[in-house]
Order: structure tokens, then C-alpha cells, then sequence
């Protein structure tokens, strides 16, 4: 099993480099004994980077997470079991996913509490990404209260926390058709917390930046119906130095 480094509080979503020892080695992936890599899913992309050990050195092209498994997918030479190696993260592609990420949380918090349309799909990139809503009709007028008081969030400065929590407490203190509760399987009994302080709470397995200020105001904004009270919305962000 891989040590995941950076499931358990929001520091380790900002590991940019690691160490570790490669304990499986197949066709045309390598597994560690512990990594910062996110693996596809959850509506964003896999992390890339490098390996690096004994002067050599590996392209990651695509991190995929098969049960316990994390699959680092390699281009070039693959190193063998045992081997000590360096890992280096594509630190800005990660960085805006991380933003992307919570600033989509952001989004789908304002549309639930001013109109009731729960999140049905979202898709993460590093210069846009969208969100699905349903049930949702949104006109101009909408879309211009929808970025206004996404703006006023990112600008109170909210700590975001990650921690474990139990489904029975959870159930206890949120919404859970604002938290996608209801859409968990019931076997899910240890959830894994996203929390903007003040604002939302929601699991989630992505990664997020630990304060709404490092997100920036929204850049651009649009809407596209996609169906019968079915709406999606593409934002992109105003760019920060990382």
C-alpha cells in the first residue's frame, strides 16, 4: 500500500518534492512506498513530474489509483524495485488545480444556497475549468450575482482545513444534499473533510490551497445550458505568482 502524502491535513497538498523507494515495477508503470502524486479522479486531472535517482531520470506522464494501488505511469527508463529515488511535482500545473479545485467548492456553494441546484459534474484544468447544475436555468443577471459573491468569499481570507470525520457525525451538522451526503454509499463510514472555514463543508479527495485569498477573483465566467434545467458553468481565474 502507497502512503498517500497528502490526504491527511492541508499542508501536505503543498509537497512539491519527495522521497521514496519503488516497491512494484511493471510494464509501464512503477508504484512507490509513498507519494504526493494525485492520481485521476473526482473530476480532476493526474499530477506529472519527474523520478530522478542514480543520474537518471523519468518522465510521470499520468498517476492512476487502482484500489490501493498507485500506478505512476512512466516515460523512459523505469526503476527497478528497491530503488531510492527523487520525485519532483509539475508544481504549477498542481498549484492552479488546487485552486481550481476549491474555488469550484466555492461556486457550487453559492448555487446551492441562492437556487437550490446541486452539482452533477465538474471537470478541473489549470486555466478553466466548469461545473454542472441541475436543476438550474441561470440568466446573465444570475451569472453577474453568482461571481460577485464569488469574489467576496476569496477576498475574507477563509482557512480551508482537511481531516477525517465520521459519516454519523458529519450527518449530524451539515446539509446533506449540500454536502453530497446522500450520493455516498452507505459503506462509506470515514469521509475525508474539506472545510472553508465559515462557508462549506464537503467531502472530497482533491486537493485545495489552505486559504481562499491564494484563489484570486474570477477572470471570466460563462454559462451553457446542456439540457433540460441542466446548466454548466466555465470560469477561469485571474492569474497570481506561485
Amino acid at each position: 500500500m502507497t502512503k498517500i502524502l497528502y490526504m491527511v491535513n492541508i499542508e501536505g497538498n503543498y509537497i512539491k518534492e519527495f522521497d521514496a523507494t519503488v516497491i512494484k515495477n511493471k510494464k509501464d508503470y512503477v508504484c512507490l512506498d509513498q507519494t504526493a502524486f494525485y492520481p485521476l479522479g473526482g473530476g480532476q486531472p493526474s499530477d506529472i513530474g519527474v523520478l530522478k535517482w542514480n543520474n537518471k531520470e523519468s518522465i510521470v506522464k499520468e498517476v492512476i489509483k487502482k484500489g490501493d494501488t498507485v500506478q505512476h505511469i512512466i516515460q523512459g527508463e523505469k526503476p527497478p524495485v528497491g530503488t531510492k529515488l527523487h520525485a519532483v511535482l509539475d508544481w504549477n500545473r498542481r498549484y492552479n488545480h488546487m485552486k481550481m479545485h476549491t474555488a469550484q467548492h466555492i461556486l457550487s456553494g453559492i448555487i446551492f444556497d441562492d437556487y437550490k441546484a446541486r452539482t452533477v459534474g465538474n471537470q478541473i484544468h489549470a486555466e478553466y475549468s466548469r461545473v454542472d447544475f441541475h436543476p438550474a436555468n441561470f440568466t446573465d443577471e444570475d451569472i453577474k450575482n453568482i461571481e460577485t459573491k464569488f469574489n467576496k468569499i476569496v477576498k475574507k481570507n477563509l482557512p480551508v482545513k482537511i481531516y477525517e470525520e465520521e459519516r454519523s457525525s458529519l450527518e449530524k451538522r451539515v446539509d446533506q444534499q449540500r454536502a453530497h451526503l446522500d450520493l455516498l454509499p452507505k459503506f462509506v463510514t470515514k469521509l475525508r473533510i474539506i472545510e472553508i472555514e465559515g462557508f462549506d463543508i464537503c467531502p472530497c479527495a482533491g486537493t485545495h490551497v489552505k486559504n481562499t485569498s491564494e484563489i484570486s477573483e474570477i477572470d471570466k465566467i460563462k454559462k451553457e445550458t446542456k439540457g433540460k434545467d441542466k446548466a454548466r458553468i466555465i470560469y477561469s481565474l485571474s492569474k497570481k505568482s506561485t
